[in-house]
C-alpha cells in the first residue's frame, strides 16, 4: 500500500535530500522561499541539518555571520542560496552575497525554476545549458568585482570601498542595464572586504605578503534545481509563493480576450500560438511536472479552459516515453482557468480564513516584480499580495514592563553596534538609529519586525500550521467554535480558570479575548501556546469592528444583487448597483465633513462599490441571455450609472490609483481641494454656473483678468469631466467584457450553467465552479469542455492499434484515487470548503484530493487584478 500524498512531508524530504549542502553553510533565502519555508515550518529543520544561520537574500548584511547557530569561531566557507526566481533576477543579490562574505570558497545555488524552463522562457538570457552557463557567468562577474576593488585599493588604499561592475556579463546579454540591473550599493557596514569578525580586520591585510593570485582563491559555484518551493496551507492545500517567478509571471498577454495579466484570458476557443503563450503558462507547466515527479505521481491530465489546455499540452510534451524507471502512483490532474468562475472569488463567502486574510495587514513586499519579464505585449509580471498575515499581538499582550524590557534590549544592541565599528577610526561617523525611541512609538508594535508582531503560521514549531489547517476547512461559525474549544482545553491543561462561560453556542469576541488574556499572562504559557494564541487573535480581529461590519455589508449587498439578477427585469439590478455607488459618495463626503470614522463604520467605499459593480455585471451576463455586446442594461440605465460613477470619482480623488484613471491624480485632487471651501450644495452651484454662462454682464468684462480666470476654471472643469467621461466609457467596455464571460466561455455556454440552481436549493447562494465540476466528475457525468490529454503511448494506441481492437479506453477522472486540482489564477478559502463538501456529499471521502492554485485570492485582490496596475482595462 502506497503512502498518502502529503505536500508538507514531500517538501521536508526534499530539504533533507540536500543536507550535504546545508551542513555548515550560511543559508540565504529570497522572499519567495522565506514565505514558502514559513508555511512549511522548515526553519527548525534547516538548523537541525547543520546550517550556521538562515538569512534574507534581499537584506544581506556582513553581520549575518555573527548570528551563528553553531557558534563556530571559524569563518563560513560555504554559502547556499535558495531562490524562487529566475537566476537572472537573483543574480545581483547573489553577487552582493558573495562580495559581502569574501571568505566563502563554495557557493551552491538552488532555484525552483528548472533548467529547461530557463531556456524555454523566450526572454531568458540563458541557453539550453542554463545552469552551467550561469555558473561561469557568476564566477566571471565575481572576479571582475574583485579586480576592480583591488585596482582601486592600490590607487587609493584609504578609500577602498566596494564597487560593482557597471555592466555584469549576465545583464549585458539582455541589455537591461536601466531596467532592474542597476548596481546595488552597500552601506558602510556592508563593505565586502571587512568580513564580520571580532577584530574587524580587512582580509587583504592578513594576506598582504601573499601574491596577488593567492589573495582571492577561485570561487567554486554549482547550480541545482529545487522544485519544492510552495506554500502548503495544509498537507493537501497549497499555493505558490507571492514573490516567486511562477506566481508573478503573466498569465495573459494584452489582447481583446484578456482581462488582467494575473488571470487567464477568456476561453473563447482560439488556441495559443508558440510565441503568444504567456510566460506564466510555461512556468506553471514545469512546476506541476516536477511536483508530480517529486510526489511519485503518474498524471492523467484533464483541462478546462484555454490556458489550462495549453499547460496540459506542455505537460504531455514534457512526459518522456521512457520515463518508466520506477513504479508511480496514478493520479488525475485537473487544470481549471480562474476566468471560468470569477464570481466566487469576487464575493465574500462563508470562510473564517478568507475573513482573516481580508481583514488583517500583510507584510510588505521585499522586492519589486521581475524586471526581466517585460515584453512588447504589456507588463508580463504581476504584483501578488504577500501571504504572510501580520497579527498585532501587542494590542492584547503589551504591558509597560514589556516596553521597558524592550527599551533596555534596544539600547544594549545599539551599544553593541557602536562598539563593533569603533576600530574603524578612519571611516566617517555612522548615523545610528535610536532604537530605544522606536519602542515608545505605538506603531512599532505592529511593524513586521516588532517583537510583539505575530504571523498566522508559527515558525517556531509545526503546531501553528496544524491549527491553520483545521481552520481552513471551517466556515466562520464552526471555526470560531473550534477556537473556543481549543482555548478551553489549553486553559484546563495549564490549570488556569476560564474567565467567563457563556451558555450561548456562538462565542463572542469578548469571550475569546478574555481567554487569550488569561492564557497570555504567564510568559512561559505564552511561548508554549503561541500557535493557538496567534490563530485566536487573528480570528478575534477579523470578527471585530470595523472588519465585521464591512464584511457583513458586502454579504448583504451581494445577496441583494443575486436576487435582483434572478428577476426578469434588468432595471432592478442596475438600480441596485447605482444605489451602491451613490451610498459610497455619501460615505466619502460624510467622512470628510465630520472626520468621525466611527459613524461610517461598516459602510462601503467607492472601491468597494466598483467591486460590487463587477459582481453585478457578471451576474447580469449569467442571468440575462439577451445581454449583447452593448451591455445588459438599457442605454438610459447605463447612462445614469456612468454619471453616478463620475460623481463618485470627483468626490473621492483617492480612486485615481485605479488603472482606468491613471494620470488624472493631480487633476482630481486639485478639483476636490477647489471645492472644499464651498459650502454651497452641488445643485445650487451647478445652477449658478448655468446662470453665469449666459449673464450678459460678462460681455462687459471682456479682457478683465478675473473674468479670464473664471472662464479658465470653467474650462478646466469641463475638460476634466470630458476626460472622465472617456475614461468611464472605457471602464464600461470592460464591464461589458465581464458581462460576456458566459457568452464567450464555451464551457459555461455548453451546460455547466444549468447546474446553477441544482445545488444548495437557494438560488441566491449558488455553489462555485469547483464544487459543480467535482460533483459531476464523481457522479460520472460528462463535463462540457473538459479535455483529456493523451500520453504518447495513448495516442499510439488510439491511432495505430485501434484498428485492431486494441484501442485504449479514455480514463475517467472520477475513477482516480488521487485527484490534483490546480486553478490557474488562484483559489480562495471558500473553495477549499466547497471542495471538501463535494467529497462528503458524494460519499467519496476515500479520495485523496489535493487543491492548489497560483495564489490565495481575496475579493480585494480580485479588484486589484481587474482594475489595478495589472488590469487590461
Amino acid at each position: 500500500m502506497m503512502a498518502s500524498a502529503d505536500l508538507i512531508k514531500c517538501c521536508l524530504d526534499s530539504i533533507r535530500n540536500i543536507s550535504d549542502h546545508i551542513e555548515d553553510a550560511l543559508i540565504y533565502l529570497d522572499a519567495g522561499c522565506i514565505e514558502a519555508f514559513q508555511f512549511l515550518g522548515a526553519y527548525p529543520l534547516l538548523l537541525e541539518l547543520g546550517a550556521r544561520a538562515v538569512c534574507s537574500l534581499e537584506n544581506i548584511c556582513s553581520l549575518d555571520t555573527v548570528v551563528d547557530w553553531k557558534s563556530n569561531l571559524t569563518q563560513a566557507k560555504k554559502v547556499v542560496v535558495i531562490t524562487s526566481r529566475l537566476l537572472s533576477d537573483s543574480h545581483r543579490y547573489i553577487l552582493r552575497c558573495l562580495s559581502t562574505h569574501t571568505a566563502v570558497l563554495h557557493c551552491t545555488v538552488f532555484t525552483s525554476i528548472s533548467e529547461i524552463a530557463h531556456s524555454a522562457y523566450i526572454d531568458s538570457p540563458l541557453g539550453p545549458d542554463a545552469f552551467h552557463e550561469y555558473e561561469s557567468l557568476l564566477i566571471q562577474d565575481y572576479e571582475e568585482i574583485i579586480r576592480k576593488h583591488k585596482t582601486k585599493e592600490q590607487s587609493s588604499p584609504q578609500h577602498s570601498e566596494f564597487i560593482y561592475p557597471e555592466e555584469s556579463n549576465l545583464s549585458a546579454r539582455v541589455a537591461l542595464e536601466n531596467e532592474g540591473w542597476s548596481p546595488l550599493t552597500l552601506g558602510e557596514g556592508d563593505t565586502p572586504y571587512s568580513e564580520a569578525s571580532p577584530s574587524g580586520r580587512n582580509l587583504g591585510e592578513s594576506h598582504s605578503m601573499s601574491s596577488k593570485e593567492d589573495i582571492w582563491p577561485r570561487l567554486a559555484v554549482s547550480v541545482h534545481h529545487f522544485p519544492m518551493v510552495l506554500c502548503p496551507l495544509s498537507p493537501k492545500i497549497f499555493v505558490l509563493p507571492s514573490e516567486g517567478t511562477v506566481a508573478e509571471a503573466c498569465l495573459s498577454n494584452q489582447h481583446e480576450d484578456s482581462l488582467s495579466a494575473g488571470l487567464p484570458p477568456i476561453s473563447s476557443g482560439s488556441p495559443f500560438d508558440g510565441e503568444d503563450t504567456p510566460s506564466g503558462a510555461i512556468f506553471t507547466a514545469h512546476f506541476l511536472y516536477h511536483l508530480a515527479a517529486k510526489m511519485d505521481l503518474k498524471l492523467e491530465i484533464f483541462s478546462l479552459g484555454n490556458l489550462s489546455k495549453t499547460i496540459g499540452k506542455m505537460l504531455i510534451d514534457m512526459s518522456s516515453l521512457y520515463d518508466v524507471g520506477r513504479r508511480k502512483r496514478s493520479a488525475g490532474l485537473l487544470l481549471v482557468d480562474r476566468t471560468l468562475d470569477l464570481i466566487t472569488t469576487c464575493c465574500h463567502g462563508d470562510s473564517l480564513v478568507d475573513r482573516i486574510f481580508s481583514s488583517l495587514p500583510r507584510r510588505d513586499r521585499k522586492t519589486l516584480p521581475s524586471q526581466a519579464m517585460q515584453n512588447k505585449q504589456g507588463p508580463s509580471s504581476v504584483v501578488r499580495a504577500p501571504l504572510d498575515v501580520q497579527i498585532p499581538l501587542g494590542q492584547y499582550l503589551v504591558k509597560e514592563e514589556t516596553l521597558k524590557d524592550e527599551t533596555s534590549v534596544m539600547e544594549a544592541f545599539e551599544i553593541f553596534l557602536r562598539g563593533w565599528t569603533s576600530s574603524e577610526s578612519d571611516s566617517k561617523a555612522t548615523d545610528f538609529v535610536n532604537f530605544s525611541s522606536i519602542v515608545h512609538d505605538k506603531s512599532s508594535i505592529h511593524s513586521d519586525s516588532g517583537i510583539l508582531s505575530g504571523s498566522l503560521v508559527s515558525t517556531e514549531h509545526y503546531q501553528g500550521t496544524q491549527y491553520s489547517e483545521a481552520l481552513l476547512y471551517r466556515r466562520t461559525k464552526d471555526g470560531t467554535l473550534l477556537i473556543k474549544k481549543w482555548l478551553e482545553e489549553i486553559l484546563r491543561r495549564e490549570k488556569l480558570t476560564v474567565p467567563m462561560k457563556s451558555r450561548s453556542r456562538n462565542p463572542t469576541t469578548a469571550e475569546l479575548q478574555s481567554m487569550i488574556t488569561s492564557l497570555s499572562k504567564d510568559q512561559s504559557s505564552l511561548m508554549r501556546n503561541k500557535g493557538i494564541i496567534q490563530q485566536a487573535v487573528a480570528s478575534v480581529l477579523a470578527l471585530s469592528e470595523p472588519h465585521s461590519s464591512r464584511w457583513d455589508a458586502f454579504v448583504g449587498a451581494e445577496k441583494i444583487l443575486r436576487v435582483s439578477a434572478t428577476s426578469e427585469m434588468s432595471q432592478s439590478l442596475s438600480a441596485q448597483i447605482r444605489d451602491l455607488v451613490h451610498r459610497s459618495v455619501l460615505v466619502s463626503s460624510h467622512e470628510q465633513k465630520i472626520l468621525n470614522r466611527e459613524s461610517s463604520r461598516g459602510l462601503l467605499s467607492f472601491r468597494d462599490a466598483l467591486l460590487l459593480a463587477i459582481t453585478g455585471y457578471i451576474l447580469a451576463g449569467e442571468n440575462f441571455p439577451s445581454s449583447g455586446s452593448g451591455g445588459p442594461f438599457s442605454w438610459e440605465d447605463e447612462h445614469f450609472l456612468k454619471e453616478a460613477i463620475i460623481d463618485a470619482i470627483l468626490e473621492d480623488p483617492g480612486a485615481a490609483n485605479l488603472k482606468f484613471l491613471h494620470g488624472l491624480g493631480k487633476e482630481l485632487e486639485a478639483n476636490f481641494n477647489k471645492k472644499k471651501p464651498d459650502d454651497m450644495p452641488k445643485e445650487d452651484s451647478s445652477k449658478q454656473l448655468a446662470v453665469d454662462d449666459f449673464d450678459d454682464d460678462q460681455w462687459g468684462n471682456w479682457g478683465d483678468e478675473n473674468a479670464d480666470q473664471n472662464s479658465e476654471h470653467v474650462y478646466d472643469d469641463m475638460q476634466l469631466k470630458l476626460e472622465l467621461h472617456d475614461r468611464v466609457d472605457g471602464l464600461f467596455k470592460f464591464f461589458h467584457k465581464l458581462c460576456g464571460l458566459k457568452r464567450s466561455n464555451i464551457i459555461s455556454r455548453d451546460g455547466l450553467s444549468g447546474l446553477e440552481t441544482g445545488f444548495g436549493g437557494n438560488p441566491s447562494e449558488g455553489k462555485g465552479l469547483l464544487f459543480k465540476i467535482l460533483t459531476m466528475v464523481l457522479g460520472k457525468y460528462d463535463v462540457p469542455g473538459l479535455e483529456y490529454h493523451s500520453s504518447t503511448v495513448g495516442r499510439l494506441f488510439k491511432s495505430g492499434f485501434g484498428r485492431f481492437g486494441l484501442g485504449q479506453a479514455k480514463p475517467s477522472l472520477g475513477d482516480q484515487n488521487v485527484i490534483l486540482i490546480f486553478v490557474v489564477g488562484g483559489i480562495n478559502g471558500h473553495e477549499v470548503i466547497e471542495v471538501q463538501e463535494a467529497l462528503l456529499e458524494n460519499g467519496r471521502e476515500d479520495i485523496e484530493l489535493i487543491l492548489g492554485g497560483t495564489t490565495l485570492l481575496t475579493a480585494d485582490d480580485m479588484l486589484e487584478l481587474l482594475l489595478g496596475s495589472s488590469s487590461h482595462v
